[in-house]
């Protein structure tokens, strides 16, 4: 589903955020990036999105070379994927169910299946009865599993979260990763950043650790980076 190939990212300031990344996370998998604010977990997480293209090195998604596709297609290829955000990244003005409805706007569904699909997301992460509220109504907690439910209702294939624990409680933060588990149960790739080792512990799932730039497999106890010819 996901390959890093000796990938590197150097934005325009000259900071180099990612360096030789090298590893896979296979279609079914749910995956932990963790490591310290500015490691270069959020680049990642941009590569695979595409919101940003690799310096060097190549990044694979479901088969697609990110760096080769052209721009026309990048909107197609970001609506097989959903997207999780720490901060939610709600329309305050908006319903809940308009929120969760705007990726299928975006797509030009027909509006009979909007209807259907959003009250199935709201559903699945227990906010139905919420529809018409709006985001300042609700919870940090509920907030979370608006953006949750707006990332799923386009039935992606690959869900991807950016600390979406990070401002929540302990016992909200088990809540919003038993979530995440069942749509990994459902056949999603799910990969998530963050950096409560605590949480990644408990769930027993992989973890791939990103440090300073690098990326580090703890189930091969091996540093990957980058080979003297990735540096020509």
């Amino acid at each position: 589903m996901i390959r890093f190939d000796r990938a590197s990212k150097r934005y325009p300031n000259g900071r180099e955020a990612l360096s030789g990344a090298t590893f896979e996370i296979r279609e079914g998998e749910m995956v932990f990036l963790t490591g310290r604010s500015g490691a270069g977990k959020s680049t990642v997480l941009k590569l695979i999105a595409l919101l940003e293209r690799p310096t060097r090195g190549l990044v694979m998604v479901n088969g697609c070379n990110t760096a080769a596709l052209a721009s026309r297609r990048i909107p197609a290829f970001r609506r097989q994927l959903g997207v999780v955000f720490q901060d939610h990244r709600l329309l305050t003005e908006r319903s809940i169910f308009d929120n969760v409805a705007l990726p299928l706007h975006a797509a030009h569904a027909p509006l009979k299946d909007i209807d259907k699909r959003v009250r199935a997301a709201l559903d699945q992460v227990g906010l139905l009865d919420r529809a018409q509220a709006l985001p300042l109504e609700l919870s940090v907690g509920e907030q979370q599993r608006v953006g949750i439910a707006r990332a799923v209702v386009v039935k992606p294939k690959l869900l991807i979260a950016d600390e979406p624990t990070g401002n929540l409680d302990p016992a909200l933060s088990m809540e919003v990763m038993g979530l995440f588990r069942r749509f990994n149960e459902v056949g999603v790739t799910v990969v998530i950043a963050t950096h409560d080792i605590d949480l990644v512990k408990a769930s027993g799932l992989r973890e791939i650790i990103v440090a300073d730039g690098k990326v580090q497999d703890p189930a091969t106890e091996k540093l990957v980076v980058p080979s003297m010819e990735a540096e020509r």
